[in-house]
C-alpha cells in the first residue's frame, strides 16, 4: 500500500462572502467525499503555487493512518516540481461538484514494480457547486486576451480573444489553424488581460469545445477560473459591473 505526507496551499479566501458554507470539517463527511475521489478513479489536478501540474489518481486512503496517496510516475519532471513547492492544492470534480483541499507533507515513496505519492489526511474540504453565472460580452472598445502556452505544445505561446466572462469562468475562442484542446484539460499561468486596468494570472479548468459557425474561424472554449486570489476576485467583479453599466448606458443611448 502507501505511506506518508506534507505541504500546504491556500485554500479559497475566507474574506469571500459565505466561503464558511463550502467547506466541510466533519471527519465523516471529508471521508466520504475523498471515497467517491477514489472508487470513482476521478481524475485529478495537483498545482502548485508556482504553477508546476500534475494529473493523476487517488490510490489510497486510510484515515487511521493520517495519510492518503496518489498514483505517480517518478520520472515525471512536472511531480519534482511539485515535491520541491511549499504550497500544493488539490482539485477534481464528482458530478457537479468542484471538489479542492490542500496536500500537504508530500513525499513520494518507492514500491516493487509502482511508486506513490503519499500527503497528510486532509482536515477540511471545500466543495462547489458549480451555478450557471451571468455572463457579460465585453464591449466593443475593449479587447480582453488570455495569453498561455499550449498545454500539449510547450513551445507554442497563445493570445487568444475572451468572448465572454462571468465572475467564474470565461470563453475563449480558438482559432482552426491552433491544435484542438480537449475537454477536462487544466491550463495554469494563464494570464488575463480584461482592459488596460484588470489583469490577473489564473489557472483554466475547459469544460466545454463548442464548434462555432463558420464565419467566426474558431471553436468556442468554455473555462472555469481556478485559483483565484481575493483581489483577482474583486478586479473581476469590478470589471463585469462596470462593463454591464457601460452596455446599459449604449443601449439608452
Amino acid at each position: 500500500m502507501v505511506k506518508p505526507v506534507s505541504t500546504s496551499l491556500t485554500a479559497p479566501d475566507d474574506k469571500d462572502n459565505g466561503i464558511a458554507a463550502y467547506r466541510l470539517t466533519s471527519l465523516p463527511e471529508v471521508a466520504a467525499l475523498l471515497r467517491k475521489l477514489y472508487t470513482d478513479r476521478v481524475r485529478l489536478n495537483l498545482s502548485s503555487e508556482h504553477g508546476d501540474s500534475y494529473t493523476t489518481i487517488l490510490w489510497g486512503l486510510d484515515v487511521e493512518r493520517d495519510f492518503l496517496s496518489f498514483a505517480a510516475d517518478p520520472h515525471d519532471p512536472q511531480l519534482q516540481a511539485l515535491l520541491e513547492a511549499k504550497e500544493v492544492v488539490v482539485l477534481g470534480y464528482v458530478d457537479n461538484i468542484k471538489v479542492q483541499f490542500d496536500a500537504s507533507n508530500l513525499v513520494l515513496v518507492h514500491g516493487a514494480t509502482e511508486s506513490a505519492l503519499n500527503a497528510a489526511y486532509p482536515r477540511e474540504v471545500f466543495r462547489f457547486q458549480r451555478r450557471d453565472n451571468f455572463r457579460t460580452r465585453p464591449v466593443l472598445q475593449s479587447a480582453p486576451m488570455a495569453r498561455m502556452r499550449h498545454p500539449v505544445i510547450p513551445d507554442m505561446e497563445l493570445t487568444l480573444r475572451i468572448l465572454d466572462v462571468s465572475i467564474t469562468g470565461c470563453a475563449i475562442l480558438l482559432p482552426n489553424d491552433v491544435p484542438p484542446l480537449q475537454p477536462g484539460i487544466i491550463v495554469n499561468q494563464v494570464q488575463i488581460q480584461l482592459n488596460h486596468e484588470t489583469h490577473f494570472s489564473s489557472a483554466l479548468s475547459l469544460h466545454h469545445v463548442t464548434l462555432t459557425n463558420a464565419d467566426s474561424r474558431g471553436t468556442r472554449l468554455g473555462c472555469e477560473m481556478l485559483l483565484l486570489n481575493a483581489e483577482a476576485k474583486h478586479a473581476l467583479q469590478r470589471y463585469i459591473n462596470q462593463t454591464q453599466k457601460l452596455r446599459r448606458l449604449m443601449s439608452v443611448h
